[in-house]
């Protein structure tokens, strides 16, 4: 069985920068538009969890290192 990824977003963490979004090679984050934090902002969040590989890509190129990655086999 393939090992397959969970991420976890820090709600408060998250700037909204979309850099994760773009960067996810599956395509599975998105923002979450209709929410913000306590900031104002809109935040990135696993949309498609199913889809998620754990590459961790999103975690490495978050500049707020509101990202963490898991694998799970």
């Amino acid at each position: 069985m393939a090992a397959k990824g969970f991420v976890e977003i820090s709600v408060e963490g998250c700037k909204g920068c979309g850099l994760c979004v773009h960067y996810c090679p599956v395509k599975c984050l998105a923002l979450k538009m209709d929410d913000t934090n306590s900031f104002g902002l809109h935040y990135s969040y696993l949309a498609e969890p199913e889809k998620c590989i754990g590459c961790a890509n999103c975690a490495i190129i978050c500049p707020d290192a509101a990202i963490t990655v898991y694998k799970k086999k």
